[in-house]
């Protein structure tokens, strides 16, 4: 499927002359995938965690947001696919706009792909995903070590809305525990609060 279809939904849903949101323009992939965590003051507050998967972001809204407790298992709502460029959007969307609200990037960086088959052969990530199942090690600023995306509720059988759980696997050494505090958390790419970034924008 081409650039054009997979962002469909995302393009669909936003009016680019209001937003500040990337369009999207087919930006190169990077030679190692991308990772990005926002944290968006939308209608209610969330985390948003965004996996490159050949030209696009695999998007899921993370309510509670991801962790570094292989205790913790993280409700993962899959949203549409997102351009590579919004691994940089910082900023707020206008309230009345699809998303309306406060981002910030609280983490980005590398991750690699870990999925294999029951022989232990490496699967193509994006097949991993399309069966449900996909294991990788995120090298970020803030996040770090293997985590495992599972989908327990599929949506196609009138069984509800699709739905993952997003786990660290034990193992290494944290760094953070848990979610940050998402009033107090500043991003790793501006240093700034949301509070601080409305306010930028307020002033501008």
């Amino acid at each position: 499927m081409g650039d054009r279809d997979r962002l469909r939904d995302y393009r669909g849903k936003r009016y680019f002359d209001r937003t500040g949101e990337p369009r999207g323009s087919g930006a190169a992939a990077a030679d190692r995938p991308r990772f990005v965590v926002q944290i968006h003051d939308a209608s209610t507050m969330h985390f948003d965690f965004r996996l490159q998967v050949d030209d696009v972001l695999k998007s899921w809204s993370i309510p509670k947001g991801p962790s570094a407790d292989p205790e913790d298992k993280r409700l993962a709502v899959p949203t549409e696919d997102h351009p590579l460029e919004y691994e940089e959007f910082e900023g707020v969307i206008p309230r009345g706009e699809y998303g309306g609200g406060t981002v910030i990037v609280w983490d980005h960086g590398t991750y690699e792909p870990l999925s294999h088959d029951r022989e232990g052969r490496p699967v193509d990530f994006a097949e991993s995903l399309e069966h449900g199942h996909a294991t990788f090690r995120l090298r970020g600023s803030k996040l770090h070590g293997e985590y495992d995306l599972n989908r327990f509720r599929s949506g196609r059988h009138g069984d509800g809305e699709e739905a993952w759980l997003l786990v660290k696997r034990a193992g290494g050494r944290a760094r953070t525990r848990g979610a940050p505090d998402p009033w107090r958390a500043r991003s790793a790419m501006s240093g700034r609060t949301l509070a601080q970034v409305a306010s930028d924008a307020a002033g501008e």
